[in-house]
């Protein structure tokens, strides 16, 4: 009789317990999601005139910039340069899970999903969400 409960987050699934090719741990995807929303409200207030400052009466549309620019980077960078450019600086890639590219359609459904932010913070025992799971992607370290 097998144990129920993994050792690790990702053993049932068949990755390493760590290092390359593990899963991805909360610290990093938590950081790679910060440096991703810093950049589209970077490049939000650079070229899309959005100001993080202005009441709500006159944000209008603008409040959406930020929103919209990161849904872009994530849409771009995941079947481009397998990440967003937050994954690839703290060394993880999002990979599907029988190994093959991860095409064009899923980034986009995984992005509207983790712009719903509820599929994102829940997890399964492999500390996937369910906007991964639900495109059939994983995140790993590299």
């Amino acid at each position: 009789m097998t144990d129920a409960v993994n050792a690790y987050p990702g053993e049932r699934l068949g990755l390493p317990e760590s290092g390359s090719g593990s899963i991805a741990r909360p610290g990093r995807r938590i950081g790679a999601l910060l440096i991703d929303y810093a950049a589209a409200t970077i490049i939000a207030t650079g070229f899309l005139g959005f100001n993080q400052f202005a009441l709500p009466t006159e944000a209008g549309l603008s409040q959406f910039a930020p929103m919209l620019v990161f849904a872009v980077l994530q849409i771009v960078f995941i079947p481009t340069a397998g990440g967003s450019p937050g994954h690839r600086i703290l060394g993880m890639r999002l990979a599907r899970m029988d190994g093959s590219w991860v095409g064009l359609w899923r980034p986009i459904v995984r992005t509207l999903l983790l712009v719903v932010v509820v599929p994102a913070v829940i997890w399964d025992a492999d500390q996937r969400g369910l906007h991964d799971k639900a495109v059939g992607t994983v995140l790993i370290r590299t």
